[in-house]
């Protein structure tokens, strides 16, 4: 297919073009099978055209496509919200906002930090992903490609490593190079908001530190800062619970959603505590497209079927079948470049390294290339893209999952 009207700024990383997909399957206009590692990069935790989450959008489009919510309310919004409140597994009373994406979700969690607190400063992490729009670059802690040639970017922005087992940087590293930014850089009273993911997406499925995030809770309710959590990746069952940060024992103070909220449709959340989302005058908040009926039907669709016991028994089900493969793998010693496996839950991915522990980019593009040609769509990440992130729907059938598994590990083994 000609592609000359598309940007050559967009980067893709499969040269085929899908036709139609079913659950974890996909094919393209050739007629070709793949199972999907890359569910849409987080997007597909139920999967390619889930029946109920297709039923919905049917019907909602048969009543009403479009109407800005914040020129008259309309029940699918009010209905998502209302059940958002409640999924949201926090112990004090939760407000929040639809938006068309999660860069969308986090400019406008950066507008409510600054106005709640008063301050402009925001403290984000190395390896971090926020999003492509001007303000979320600066929160990202890499450079290459989202931050080239752009020129100066929205601040004041600070970064500080992040802690993690999968980093190497220890929480009290973290704590110390925090220490060294508040003495030698940024005055404390300025900082509004610190934002980070659980579990870094773009950056490689790096788990942070609970300890870390406990010292990091402690040290803001001390200052009065707000801790933004970044869940959009991480979010809705892909840690094997609804979302990663009960697992660091803390809360945020506001919460960015997205990606697999709805379904596929395009749609995103800032939900966070009801004093700080009434802290902007009216209209300060808002948008034209921000929570589509069509959109917030496919999400209540989606979060019907997101119990404790679907999330726990589909994320402890992909989880077992990763860790065992990879840790047979890493045995039979078949693929001398197999690092370690990175993440939690059902958010995994698969270090690529040579034989002295560097990246090993060149051998994750190799792997790609051939999986994609036995048919199997991975994805790539990490700072040296040589990670491979496993992000197949949760809903992936046993027998597909263990078959794009025997796929991966042929291509591994043929690395030389």
């Amino acid at each position: 297919m000609n592609q000359e009207s598309i940007s050559q700024s967009i980067a893709i990383v499969h040269p085929i073009t899908l036709s139609h997909g079913r659950n974890a399957e996909v094919w393209d206009t050739d007629g070709k099978r793949y199972i999907d590692f890359v569910g849409g990069i987080g997007v597909l935790n139920l999967g390619h055209c889930n029946p109920a989450v297709v039923e919905a959008i049917q019907q909602q489009a048969g009543r009403l496509t479009h109407y800005a919510f914040n020129a008259a309310p309309h029940g699918p919004y009010l209905a998502l919200m209302e059940r958002l409140a409640a999924f949201v597994p926090v112990n004090y009373p939760l407000a929040g906002m639809l938006t068309n994406s999660g860069a969308e979700a986090a400019e406008n969690a950066l507008k409510v930090a600054r106005g709640a607190t008063g301050k402009r400063a925001i403290i984000a992490f190395d390896g971090g992903f926020h999003g492509r729009t001007l303000a979320t670059l600066n929160l990202n802690g890499k450079v290459a490609p989202y931050k080239q040639r752009v020129g100066e970017l929205p601040g004041p922005v600070y970064h500080l490593p992040f802690p993690s087992p999968d980093t190497g940087v220890t929480c009290e590293q973290a704590l110390k190079a925090m220490d060294r930014l508040f003495s030698v850089e940024l005055a404390v009273e300025d900082v509004a908001a610190f934002i980070f993911e659980p579990v870094q997406g773009e950056g490689g499925f790096l788990a942070m530190d609970p300890a870390f995030a406990e010292a990091l809770r402690r040290f803001c309710d001390l200052h009065g800062i707000l801790i933004i959590i970044d869940e959009i990746q991480s979010g809705f069952g892909r840690t094997g619970q609804r979302f990663g940060f009960p697992r660091l024992g803390i809360e945020p103070d506001l919460l960015l959603l997205a990606k697999s909220i709805a379904g596929g449709m395009p749609l995103g959340a800032l939900m966070g505590r009801r004093e700080l989302l009434a802290a902007l005058p009216k209209g300060g908040l808002g948008g034209t497209y921000s929570g589509n009926p069509i959109a917030c039907a496919a999400a209540l669709a989606s979060l019907a079927q997101m119990t404790d016991t679907h999330l726990a028994t589909w994320g402890e089900r992909q989880e077992q079948a990763i860790v065992a493969r990879h840790a047979r793998w890493k045995v039979s010693g078949a693929c001398k470049y197999l690092g370690r496996l990175t993440g939690t839950g059902a958010m995994r991915g698969i270090e690529l390294v040579n034989p002295d522990g560097s990246p090993a980019p060149a051998q994750l593009a190799k792997v790609l290339e051939a999986a994609r040609t036995r048919g199997l769509l991975l994805m790539p990440s990490g700072k040296a893209r040589h990670i491979i992130r496993l992000l197949a729907p949760l809903t992936i059938e046993a027998e597909v999952l263990e078959e794009g598994l025997d796929i991966l590990e042929r291509c591994l083994a043929e690395l030389d």
